[in-house]
């Protein structure tokens, strides 16, 4: 017995530095993690350099995916370096050599104004990429947002929330964008937004699934009784924890935000002549199909190649977070 009838044993867990009393919890800081120390939140919480790891060995098992990030990055390289490496200014014109095949001085030839071709996708690629990137970020961030709010909080507000969503989602991208590109009228502002516009709901969907699988973690619930607050919940536990399904949903809608940019060029709704779009090239080589038909070619391989390599790496993010293609890890 020790002093005031304390067994020694019971004590010393308390007197020896050394050795720390098994049942008391170290003292944690403001900002430290509430995760319990289970198998679960050990999983859900590891750090970011084993997310890199994960990442590489999944593409590393699809080779292909390696082919789609690198073909990838080679089309935002050209255009970007566009203003450096274009051969021509996109819109300096000479009637004298319009509809000009393949040569050396215009390697893809040139279109019914004796424009460059080449030249002429470089920049349209910049504008391409802006434009279906930008959207898709604005489409990610609202839909994110509506997704993991709708899941959190749930009841007759997940149900209104995600009926408006089948509302969007009745309707196909195309025809969404078109209805709202000839309500707003044809710039690239108003195709920004008609493209978010029908990515919302996909991504609202795709955020609020993994949400009512992950609030229900005992990790959550020790948040809930420490008293943080709603939104620290949502912001710092929870959508870490999806944001690879988002990414994921990002890569493949990023391809389709191309298509449906180049579509509304197509039929007019794009961005307004001279400026050099991809879906505008095309529709001008429809029309001079029979004099010149490099023309169209070239800006419909490059819009194949850039939704084939998006699409590549699509699958290789899918299975760097998909346990199943992982192989059970």
């Amino acid at each position: 017995m020790g002093e005031a009838g304390v067994p020694h044993e019971f004590g010393r867990a308390f007197t020896d530095d050394n050795v720390p009393h098994p049942t008391l919890p170290r003292k944690r800081g403001r900002d430290d993690d509430c995760t319990p120390m289970s198998a679960d939140s050990v999983v859900l919480r590891r750090g970011s350099s084993y997310a890199f790891q994960q990442l590489a060995r999944a593409f590393n098992a699809n080779a292909t995916s390696w082919i789609g990030l690198i073909a990838f990055l080679v089309i935002v390289a050209l255009a970007v370096l566009a203003p450096l490496i274009s051969p021509y200014d996109p819109l300096d014109q000479d009637i004298l050599a319009r509809l000009e095949g393949p040569s050396v001085a215009h390697w893809f030839g040139t279109d019914s104004y004796g424009r460059d071709i080449l030249s002429r996708l470089l920049w349209g690629a910049r504008l391409s990429l802006v434009i279906s990137t930008v959207s898709i970020l604005a489409a990610m961030l609202i839909g994110g947002v509506i997704g993991i709010l709708s899941g959190y909080v749930g009841g007759r507000f997940d149900m209104v929330v995600m009926q408006a969503m089948d509302v969007l989602l009745s309707f196909p991208s195309l025809i969404m964008g078109l209805m709202v590109v000839a309500m707003l009228g044809a710039s690239m502002g108003n195709l920004m937004i008609a493209i978010a516009l029908t990515a919302i709901a996909p991504f609202a969907r795709i955020a609020r699934a993994p949400t009512i699988l992950v609030k229900e973690r005992d990790y959550i619930e020790a948040c809930r009784a420490l008293g943080y607050s709603d939104l620290r919940i949502m912001t710092i536990h929870i959508l870490p924890n999806i944001v690879a399904e988002i990414l994921v949903m990002a890569s493949l809608w990023l391809a389709t935000a191309i298509r449906i940019e180049a579509s509304l060029s197509f039929i007019g709704l794009g961005v307004r002549p001279p400026t050099a779009t991809w879906g505008g090239m095309i529709r001008e080589g429809f029309e001079n199909i029979l004099d010149s038909a490099s023309l169209s070619i070239f800006p419909s391989l490059a819009i194949l190649l850039v939704v084939f390599s998006l699409n590549m790496l699509g699958d290789g993010l899918r299975d760097a977070i998909d346990p199943k293609l992982r192989g059970g890890e």
